[in-house]
């Protein structure tokens, strides 16, 4: 029964799962669980830095859809939206307390696993996308936001201004200032690499 309960709720729109979820259907929170997580917890990741960090706002983000469902009006917002602004509220929260970035975990296993031929590749691979990554956390938070949503997510801009609520001009221009911002502080960190590299090959002459 139990099977037949999760393949009747996978087909059912967010709002029906949501009114399901309401009236205490645990079958369609689990749906909706499972359809919206990986997105909550990515938006998560990239504006804390912190697997850890990202797996605890994931949870309090689904423990508010539980406790407020009855409140939700997909007239006002799509429910993708509406769970980025209560993750943007929870990922604040944690930032405040935390009152520090927490650096990059990101794994090094796939260089561990590669072959031996592609290793350098894999390798460079990974430091280029954990100074992009160094770069986007550096951003100040308003900008942060947009060029995760945006660039990194996939969001429309009128689902972003839902999220962050924002008109969708304003959304445009601060993701031209993040963009600028991004372009600038990625070539800065690789004059000071290259300027590195410099003065360390002049010290082993």
């Amino acid at each position: 029964m139990r099977g037949s309960a999760r393949t009747a709720t996978e087909d059912l729109a967010d709002s029906d799962l949501m009114r399901r979820t309401a009236a205490g259907d645990r079958d369609a929170f689990a749906a909706l669980y499972r359809r919206h997580h990986a997105m909550v917890y990515r938006f998560a990741r990239l504006m804390t830095g912190s697997r850890t960090a990202a797996e605890d706002i994931v949870q309090e983000v689904f423990l508010v859809l539980m406790r407020d469902a009855s409140r939700y009006d997909p007239v006002r917002a799509a429910l993708p939206s509406y769970l980025y602004g209560v993750a943007r509220h929870q990922t604040r929260r944690r930032l405040a307390r935390d009152r520090q970035f927490v650096a990059f975990d990101a794994a090094t296993a796939d260089a561990a696993h590669a072959p031996a031929g592609d290793l350098a590749a894999t390798l460079e691979r990974q430091h280029a996308l954990q100074r992009l990554r160094r770069a986007i956390l550096s951003l100040p938070r308003k900008y942060r936001e947009v060029i995760v949503l945006c660039d990194l997510q996939g969001v429309s801009y009128s689902d972003a201004g839902a999220a962050l609520g924002c008109a969708v001009g304003t959304i445009r221009s601060r993701l031209h200032r993040a963009r600028l911002l991004l372009t600038q502080k990625m070539e800065r960190v690789v004059l000071r690499e290259q300027e590195h590299q410099r003065l360390t090959m002049r010290c082993a002459i």
